[in-house]
């Protein structure tokens, strides 16, 4: 069974960065790709970055220009950093890890990490 764990949110004033971190029970290479997602109360879960094995990246309108998914080789992690953090980028932020096999989708989830954006 794969796990994915997240760490790094926490309470951060407007403007302020906040990074992310996403760790898999192997090695993050073997994905089709990893992204994170955020869900805010009474909202749809919803898109934040994505990277695939290919390297395609993807961002949600939201976030871009402020937001940057990377891959931390040496940690086996992927990264979420986030700058200029708004308000409204408050919610909590989950980790997954996608691949496919024989046809099958394979989803996995983190327990999610809040992130709190106020003065």
């Amino acid at each position: 069974q794969v796990q994915v764990v997240e760490s790094g949110g926490g309470l951060v004033q407007p403007g302020g960065s906040l990074r992310l971190s996403c760790a898999a029970s192997r090695s993050i290479f073997t994905f089709d790709a990893m992204g994170w997602y955020r869900q805010a109360p009474g909202n749809q879960r919803e898109l934040v970055a994505g990277i695939s094995s290919d390297d395609d990246i993807k961002y949600g309108d939201s976030v871009k220009g402020r937001f940057t998914i990377s891959r931390d080789s040496a940690n086996n992690t992927v990264v979420l950093q986030m700058n200029s953090l708004k308000p409204e980028d408050t919610a909590v932020y989950y980790c997954n890890a996608y691949y496919m096999v024989d046809g099958t989708d394979f989803d996995y989830w983190g327990q999610g990490t809040q992130v709190t954006v106020s003065s």
